[in-house]
């Protein structure tokens, strides 16, 4: 898997809160990531409608709700 893949930033458009997280992901040097807006997306809308932003870990199925901070985006891209 691609260092692409191993991240997906789940948002809304709009969204300050989702604007804070690309911050703080910066803040921490986060590899690449993908980000999906849930926004006309029914099942996504059903899943993280009220948690985003949502950073998930793709090869473990972690996920971090908002609010997160630098620390807790190394963990999770350590695995920890």
């Amino acid at each position: 898997m691609n260092r692409l893949t191993e991240l997906i930033l789940y948002q809304r458009d709009d969204c300050h809160l989702c604007d804070q997280a690309l911050a703080v992901m910066a803040a921490a040097r986060a590899p690449d990531f993908r980000s999906i807006w849930i926004d006309d997306e029914p099942d996504l809308e059903d899943r993280y409608g009220v948690r985003v932003p949502v950073l998930r870990h793709v090869p473990s199925g972690r996920e971090l709700d908002w609010p997160f901070n630098a620390a807790d985006v190394q963990r999770l891209v350590a695995g920890g």
